[in-house]
């Protein structure tokens, strides 16, 4: 361990995309010696790290360890973090092997694997819907009929609700089999039987990120959930109200430190997501990494209790300090084309006008790029986002509402190919 005066060292396993995470490293690099494990050389994070090593691959979780051993032995490693969920598992095995905290593959994977959460929380009696792992489209259709429809069927490998889609008869279940069973992405793992029938939990949809430290459950951001395109269940957009009435809620608070203590969470970052039905809070995943689609930053923004320190405090063996200092409310808004297969001529805001209350209109996309929106363009069909920081949810929703009006993009729906004989 290092000394007390010296900064802790911190290795860090990828970065993810600069516009949705770079916040983290900006807050962590200050109180830490970051060395980072990459696939390429860094560009944008070295403003931000002392060292790195590029691997050839950062998802062999054999060749982190080898080069994790290599680094700790030359300088020692007081702890390991990682915010991708491709990675998460992998870098399990780095503090494992490294006798860090977080380093209990089995608890990452039952997190990890969706099957293994409802599992372990089904064990305990936590609410939850109740869930059948299915392998074929016949067999999901006899557990539909069982569980009685409306049905979510989700992949068991994916996440920010990739693959989930509500269906309403064995129709319906049968024209979206081949979306919730073959939906993926680069990086996922495989299993053989992929596929979740639900039932279906009526309510509204949060999702709160907590720091764990030996066992003890912090929440420092609870978000309520914008769903678009359904059937589907993309994620459009999140709010987060450092006033929230559910922050008093000690039933929602009592569900999720069961949850944790069901699927043995001890030490790391969780991101969990809740429905808030009739009959009360129904665990819908767990996640063990910080949340995504900026939701933590709303979280900074609003309350300016810190998830990138968080975050790096549990990874080091260190309680983490979340003292809020403001009462403001942080939105967030992602923005699609309207057809599929529109290759892109501009993305950009006319910033003329807007209210005080926007924080940041960041473009995803360029001149070139083809996209598409929900089901087919799904998150990585995003061309944009704006953040916006009020005082109020009406206030941010408005805020919000002007970054819409005000995003000029142009594109043309590509010409469908000529079948070759």
């Amino acid at each position: 361990m290092n000394p007390s005066n010296e900064r802790p060292h911190l290795l860090v396993v990828a970065t993810g995309m600069r516009l949705f995470r770079e916040y983290i490293l900006r807050s962590v690099a200050p109180q830490y010696r970051i060395h980072m494990f990459l696939h390429a050389e860094p560009t944008w994070e070295k403003e931000y790290i002392e060292a790195w090593t590029v691997l050839e691959t950062t998802l062999d979780a054999e060749a982190l360890v080898a080069a994790a051993r290599k680094l700790d032995a030359e300088q020692p490693i007081d702890g390991v973090l990682c915010w991708d969920e491709a990675r998460i598992l992998q870098t399990a095995h780095v503090a494992e092997a490294l006798g860090l905290p977080g380093g209990d593959v089995a608890m990452i994977n039952r997190c990890r694997d969706k099957h293994l959460t409802r599992t372990a929380l089904a064990a305990q009696g936590v609410p939850q819907p109740e869930s059948v792992l299915v392998d074929t489209v016949d067999e999901a259709l006899v557990t539909a009929d069982k569980l009685g429809y409306p049905v979510i069927l989700k992949p068991r490998a994916l996440a920010a609700s990739l693959g989930v889609v509500k269906v309403n008869s064995a129709e319906e279940l049968s024209a979206n089999w081949a979306f919730a069973h073959d939906t993926t992405v680069p990086e996922a793992p495989h299993y053989d039987v992929k596929v979740l029938v639900e039932e279906f939990a009526d309510g509204y949809e949060i999702s709160i990120d907590a720091a764990v430290f030996q066992g003890q459950v912090t929440p420092f951001c609870l978000a309520r959930k914008e769903i678009g395109y359904p059937p589907y269940a993309e994620e459009i957009g999140h709010f987060v109200d450092a006033a929230d009435p559910l922050l008093a809620d000690e039933h929602l608070f009592q569900v999720l430190a069961d949850a944790h203590a069901a699927i043995e969470f001890t030490d790391g970052v969780t991101h969990t997501e809740i429905m808030m039905t009739a009959d009360g809070p129904k665990v819908i995943e767990i996640n063990a990494r910080i949340g995504g689609d900026m939701i933590p930053y709303l979280g900074l923004q609003a309350t300016g209790a810190d998830p990138g320190l968080a975050a790096a405090a549990v990874a080091t063996g260190r309680s983490p300090e979340l003292v809020p200092d403001r009462t403001m409310v942080g939105g967030v808004r992602f923005f699609y084309v309207d057809e599929n297969d529109t290759v892109l001529d501009s993305v950009a805001f006319e910033e003329a006008d807007l209210p005080a209350t926007i924080d940041q209109l960041v473009p995803l996309m360029e001149a070139g790029q083809t996209t598409s929106p929900p089901p087919e363009g799904t998150l990585w069909g995003r061309i944009a986002y704006a953040t916006v920081v009020a005082t109020s949810t009406d206030d941010c929703r408005a805020g919000l509402d002007a970054a819409e009006k005000a995003l000029r993009w142009s594109g043309k729906v590509k010409e469908p190919e000529e079948p070759t004989s």
